[in-house]
């Protein structure tokens, strides 16, 4: 961590700052354990290898979708003069809110604490369906993900980013650059998942096994992180 940000004080290059930026971001304590909690989540699919690789850069798109529309709205409000300040700390706090609950929500409902019956319906083939599930719980946990911000993963995008783009005449691609760059960890991560564990996982035929009891750690991991930003909000 200390590599990259003596890297991003001697960067000169909007790009590149922004492409650290994101690298810090991803490192920082809040965004590694949403990252950490995504890529148990992205790897539960363990018996596709293939689904597992794009379920990560689907998660990394999900967070370039929130960023550039943050990026969309802030950058023309900030070059009107508008304090960026405010603008965080409400973003900060209602997002923090928001994301402990659902996270909390969403692990109990992984170890089938609650059993929840919804309507089937047909999207063209259950592959199809098993498929489109999989990837929009990916794209969904991005987006919900990258609206946690901590800090210091606020000061990065609200106070350096941001302003930084506004700025820029380009500025509006320096989002997507940060985005990709703070899903970046989970796409390496996702990659030798899928294609080292799950091989693994396939040689010993004790996928179903490995499967079942590796959903119950990601809903747990769910819980805590939910926990864990229930107590930030509070404190």
């Amino acid at each position: 961590m200390e590599y990259l940000q003596t890297l991003l004080d001697n960067s000169t290059t909007p790009v590149v700052t922004a492409f650290l930026l994101g690298l810090l971001t991803a490192v920082s304590p809040c965004p590694l354990a949403t990252n950490i909690t995504a890529i148990g989540y992205i790897s539960k699919d363990i018996e596709s290898r293939h689904r597992i690789f794009w379920n990560g850069i689907v998660y990394t798109l999900g967070r370039v979708v929130t960023y550039t529309a943050l990026g969309f709205i802030l950058i023309p409000i900030l070059r009107q003069g508008a304090s960026m300040f405010a603008i965080q700390k409400a973003i900060s706090k209602y997002g923090e809110m928001f994301i402990a609950p659902l996270l909390i929500l969403v692990g109990i409902f992984m170890l089938d604490l609650i059993k929840l019956k919804l309507p089937a319906f047909s999207v063209g083939g259950d592959k199809l369906k098993e498929k489109s599930k999989g990837f929009t719980g990916a794209l969904l946990l991005g987006i919900l993900f990258s609206m946690a911000f901590c800090p210091t993963s606020g000061v990065f995008y609200f106070g350096m980013l941001i302003p930084m783009s506004a700025a820029e005449s380009g500025g509006y691609w320096l989002p997507v650059v940060f985005a990709i760059a703070t899903g970046l960890p989970v796409m390496v991560v996702a990659w030798i998942v899928a294609y080292s564990i799950s091989g693994i996982g396939r040689f010993y035929n004790t996928m179903q096994t490995f499967e079942r009891w590796f959903r119950k750690v990601v809903a747990v991991l769910f819980i805590l992180v939910g926990v864990y930003y229930g107590y930030m909000f509070i404190f």
